[in-house]
């Protein structure tokens, strides 16, 4: 199986079209956003898509390279900082947004406003484009991927 570059560009952009919007919110503070029932909807649904996304790069960049399909989403980013693609220590960051998707995309009632914050700010500064954590972001102005992915994609 090959890389569907488009296949991962279009997620990349995905990802980053999610989150851009989200700024604004987090720089309300974490005080308005618990009080804006809008704006938690607004952020669980984007961050349930950004990490799903990141998701769905990684078992395809995974089993395009021959690998087996990692057992868990968290063992995807991981994984992928074995092949040289992230960073570990960015890896390991991101690897946690795995549980959180989790919970969104299960609806559990208790979700703390105040964590899902948290994880917002995580996202904006681990998954943005620009994030100097992950490099794997499409930059979205110049619609061009980290040099570092784009030498995995592309080989020799």
């Amino acid at each position: 199986m090959t890389v569907d570059r488009d296949l991962v560009t279009r997620k990349l952009l995905g990802v980053a079209a999610d989150l851009e919007p989200l700024a604004a919110i987090h720089a309300r503070g974490v005080d308005a956003y618990e009080i804006s029932p809008v704006d938690q909807a607004a952020v669980e649904r984007r961050l349930e898509r950004a990490i799903g996304r990141m998701i769905d790069v990684n078992y395809h960049l995974l089993t395009a390279s021959g690998q087996p399909p990692p057992p868990d989403y968290h063992s995807s980013f991981v994984r992928m900082a074995d092949l040289g693609v992230l960073d570990h220590e960015c890896a390991r960051r991101i690897a946690r947004s795995a549980g959180l998707r989790h919970r969104l995309v299960h609806d559990y009632d208790e979700l703390d406003p105040r964590l899902v914050f948290k994880a917002l700010g995580d996202a904006l500064g681990n998954m943005s484009a620009g994030s100097h954590c992950c490099g794997l972001l499409p930059a979205v102005s110049t619609m061009v991927t980290c040099s570092s992915m784009m030498a995995w994609m592309n080989p020799g």
